[in-house]
């Protein structure tokens, strides 16, 4: 659902609906707030502002009044969002980003940048790929200005496409070293096989050499289109003038294309597994996954919590006795594993939640049988252990709004999965009402009896069979 709070582009049309709009809702917050644990600086939030332009852009806003401006463009365009052919194209076009434009070249967008003391920085996931600027709140509109220009008028030379293939397969190299970040990518495969969140963001290494200057440029006209695409602004920025400068800046890009989405759309979840075997290895680096929910589903404020429920640790953390986590106190005690983290990953249409962790090949399968365990706990949640997550849950999600660039990321892509912006009044209020008894039935309904996914990688003589996993969730 697309949120739009002000029609036209006049600035007395955009104030006038903002200003009823914002006391209207410090109103209907006030009240709630009498009745729920709202704490009071919650309500000094700056409010959001957000335009929607003909072209379909949105533009929104949340000013902090500091020094310094963080603008974002959030475009619907990632993994997820290519074919077999063109898969590592939207990361591809990341890595072309700064170099050049029919504007400027390399070395002015550089100069430039530094002139103003600027940064500016690039990123692709499986459903987003996102260019952020900072700088100080007078060059907003430079730096507007510049990534409206990377994001249109690349140039895209072929000795640049070919200079930064071997760039990219280093970093495919890098990416592959890292093994978690391996097992992450054999979860995703073997939960989303034969779907486009199966495939890696990098892209398979014979696309990385194979595409083409026109694959990267048809990527840009068919992703790159205003209604996939948000503008947001955070820190000292004036609402008005930042959609005067992006209806300048990027008014050109057409709101929609002909490219047909309606194939990309299958995210049907495969219980299955992939393990490599790795005797070279020291220690057993997994995950097992289940079938969650996206972000915009009512649980997804559940599943954060029985996030923190079951945690996180590592060796580093010494003991576990004066951890929340059962979990964490077992393998500590126990010395089950070397490390875990829980993970809760949500995508547009599905999400994968689970325990990823490193053990000794003699403790793995002690290990899995504990996180197994601790699945089957959550149907058993106190209420003493609910609303220790939801403190927790609350801080971590404060914290991680520590600054302008985190608070324009949670609304970029907010505006992108959710179409609409919430905040963090709402999330609080979410966070409240999640009872022990929703606990309990996410547990029974997502862990119970269903099929697993698992990934593995190093010495496996002891990891559990995959009908074992399987049989475990009948036990939960």
């Amino acid at each position: 659902m697309s949120v739009r709070l002000f029609s036209g582009l006049g600035a007395a049309a955009r104030r006038a609906p903002s200003r009823d709009r914002h006391w209207a809702l410090r109103r209907r917050v006030s009240d709630a707030s009498k009745a729920t644990a709202v704490p009071p600086y919650l309500l000094n939030t700056a409010p959001l502002q957000l335009t929607t332009l003909p072209n379909g852009i949105r533009v929104a806003t949340e000013e902090t009044g500091s020094e310094t401006v963080t603008v974002g463009v959030y475009i619907d365009a990632g993994s997820a969002y290519e074919t077999e052919e063109t898969n590592g194209a939207a990361h591809f076009l990341e890595h072309m980003a700064f170099k050049g434009t029919t504007n400027r070249t390399q070395e002015q967008i550089e100069l430039e940048v530094e002139n103003m003391g600027a940064q500016l920085n690039a990123y692709t996931s499986r459903e987003h790929t996102v260019y952020v600027g900072r700088a100080f709140k007078s060059d907003m509109p430079k730096i507007v200005d510049i990534l409206g220009d990377i994001l249109q008028n690349s140039k895209l030379e072929p000795a640049h496409i070919e200079r930064e293939r071997s760039v990219i397969l280093t970093e495919k190299e890098v990416v592959e070293s890292n093994l978690e970040e391996v097992v992450f990518d054999y979860l995703h495969a073997s939960a989303y096989q034969g779907t486009p969140l199966a495939r890696t963001i990098l892209g398979e290494e014979k696309n990385i050499r194979s595409l083409k200057r026109e694959d990267l440029v048809n990527y840009i006209k068919t992703h790159y289109t205003g209604r996939r695409l948000v503008v947001a602004a955070v820190g000292s920025v004036n609402h008005d003038q930042l959609v005067d400068h992006v209806q300048k800046e990027f008014s050109q890009l057409p709101a929609d294309s002909d490219f047909d989405f309606g194939p990309l759309a299958d995210t049907e979840f495969t219980g299955s597994e992939i393990k490599v075997q790795d005797d070279t290895l020291h220690e057993v680096h997994a995950a097992v996954g289940f079938k969650s929910v996206s972000w915009s589903e009512p649980d997804y404020i559940t599943f954060m919590l029985l996030q923190s429920m079951i945690g996180s640790w590592d060796r580093s953390m010494g003991g576990g006795n004066s951890l929340n986590s059962r979990l964490s106190e077992i393998v500590s005690d126990e010395n089950l594993a070397h490390s875990y983290s829980t993970f809760n990953t949500c995508y547009n249409r599905t999400g994968l939640f689970g325990v990823y962790f490193v053990s000794d090949y003699n403790r793995v399968d002690e290990m899995c049988a504990e996180v197994m365990r601790e699945f089957a706990l959550a149907r058993n949640v106190t209420p003493q252990e609910l609303e220790r997550a939801k403190n927790r849950v609350k801080s971590a999600y404060l914290m991680q709004l520590d600054g302008t660039s985190a608070v324009c990321e949670d609304i970029g892509r907010q505006l992108l999965t959710l179409g609409r912006r919430m905040s963090p009044i709402e999330v609080f209020l979410r966070i409240d009402k999640v009872t022990v008894e929703d606990i309990r039935r996410v547990a029974w309904d997502h862990f119970r009896d269903v099929d697993p996914v698992v990934s593995a990688i190093g010495p496996l003589k002891y990891f559990p069979d995959y009908n074992l996993w399987r049989t475990r969730t009948t036990e939960l």
